[in-house]
């Protein structure tokens, strides 16, 4: 394993964003493990963060792109710590927006804050995690009313490498079949299983993923 991939996923777990017990995720699975990125609340933890997903947006895609887009509500975080590691690392200066839940009917108005895209701009999604990919669907329609907008690249802490809708395929896979999204992960529950059974200190931990992964995950 990389060693940036050990230390982020030490780093989940130092920030209590890596946690293990008896979860249930947003498409009603029952797991073991569970990513929940509100769980940073320093300053010096975004910092770090930021720089990760800075690493990969520019390892990726260098300034090819116009702006990036962290959905309602924790992509916002993701977003704004990731546009300042990318002017602070690598003097990259783009603009984010971010979208409220529910519309606004006064001042501005809108449900979208910060920058306003235009027709033709490549968008980048900074987001967490994608289990069955439904907070992709829920986005897209978001992003497609604000201007005709290109979504080339979407940028995760983890891929979980869960099936999807479609026996077979990830839902990674088919979020990149239905909207031409390429995502890349910083780690995916293959490292993280890796870490475990190298690192961890319980050996029921990987043997519980196990279980988890046999029956929801493609690999």
């Amino acid at each position: 394993m990389e060693a940036y991939k050990q230390e982020f996923i030490e780093f989940m777990l130092s920030a209590g964003v890596l946690r293990f017990g008896n979860f249930v995720t947003k498409s009603g699975r029952n797991t073991q493990y569970f990513v929940n990125t509100g769980n940073y609340k320093t300053g010096a933890q975004m910092a770090k963060l930021g720089s990760y997903y800075a690493k990969l947006v520019k390892e990726t895609v260098g300034d090819g792109f116009d702006a990036m887009f962290g959905p309602a509500y924790k992509g916002i975080p993701l977003a704004c710590a990731c546009a300042v590691a990318l002017f602070n690392d690598y003097g990259i200066d783009r603009p984010y927006f971010f979208n409220r839940k529910e519309q606004k009917d006064h001042g501005e108005g809108g449900n979208v804050v910060g920058y306003q895209p235009k027709d033709g701009d490549r968008v980048i999604i900074i987001e967490d995690v994608i289990t069955a990919g439904t907070a992709v669907r829920e986005t897209m329609p978001v992003l497609q009313a604000c201007a005709k907008v290109q979504v080339p690249h979407m940028f995760i802490s983890v891929d979980r490498c869960e099936i999807g809708t479609t026996p077979g395929k990830t839902a990674i896979m088919e979020v990149e079949e239905t909207f031409g999204i390429r995502v890349h992960p910083i780690v995916t529950v293959k490292d993280i299983y890796a870490y475990l059974t190298e690192k961890g200190d319980d050996p029921e931990l990987p043997r519980a993923m196990e279980s988890y992964m046999e029956q929801y995950c493609v690999l």
